[in-house]
Formats: structure tokens, sequence, C-alpha cells
């Protein structure tokens, strides 16, 4: 289990997000940390993590700005 801190990246953290997941081995599970503003944002983020054959395990927010989400790679 990696994790990855991508709160640096602002708003352009998804871009990096999916460039991790196409490295990713299958069955690997990934921790991100990020920044995000609405739940229609957070809601981007799962779609696209879906679109690329990753699994969403788990989506937290953990203070006002910083969310985590736990992936799991399953269709390289």
């Amino acid at each position: 289990m990696k994790r990855y801190d991508l709160r640096g990246h602002k708003s352009d953290f998804n871009s990096r997000l999916l460039e991790i997941l196409k490295v990713g081995k299958e069955g690997e599970v990934f921790i991100f940390l990020f920044e995000i503003v609405s739940a229609a944002g957070l809601q981007e983020v799962i779609n696209s993590i879906k679109e690329s054959g990753a699994e969403v395990l788990n989506s937290l927010k953990f203070n006002e700005a910083d969310w985590t989400i736990v992936v799991k790679v399953s269709n390289v």
C-alpha cells in the first residue's frame, strides 16, 4: 500500500492521480490525500477512477478541506 499526498497539486491533482494508477500493478492499493472544495468535485474524481478501471475502496473527509481516497487497481 502506497500513500500519495497530492495537496500540492491543488485543482490539477486528478490527472496526477490517474498517472499513478496507470503504473500500478493489478491488486495494488493506493491511498491518496488531496484537497477538494465540493462534493461535485469529489464525484468527478470517483468517476475518473472508475473509468480508469480501478476500484474506490473508501473516501473520507478528515478536516475542512482535505480528503483521503483509497483505491485498488483492478484492470490495468
